[in-house]
């Protein structure tokens, strides 16, 4: 399975321990795809999707719509997490090219890759 950044799915993120995201929610995929495919196991990073109001760069705000998301939503990007691809039930749709930005600066930021713009 190929999904492009930015693609919303429905990931089974169970078991987990502590303060993870838990349960069927829906995630954004944010590793490459191109790596994905070539992986030796089929791994895949997401960042689970809340429809609790974060405040930050860490918590981008997602328009319901062409994304597959049917109310305003917040990505969790300090739940970054990988997981099989066998944990994905449903593909949505994709979060805009802006949301995605605004994706990537939280991920730069929380992973400490540099100054975010």
């Amino acid at each position: 399975m190929r999904l492009d950044r930015g693609t919303i799915v429905l990931v089974e993120l169970d078991p987990t321990v502590g303060h993870e995201q838990r349960g069927v929610r829906p995630c954004i995929a944010v590793s490459d795809p191109a790596v994905n495919v070539d992986q030796r196991f089929p791994l895949i990073a997401v960042v689970p999707v809340t429809g609790t109001k974060g405040e930050g760069a860490l918590y981008p705000e997602l328009a319901p719509g062409k994304s597959g998301l049917t109310k305003a939503s917040f990505a969790l990007i300090d739940q970054l997490r990988s997981v099989d691809k066998r944990r994905i039930r449903r593909v949505f749709g994709r979060i805009s090219k802006d949301e995605l930005a605004a994706v990537e600066q939280g991920l730069q930021l929380f992973l400490g890759l540099g100054e975010p713009e």
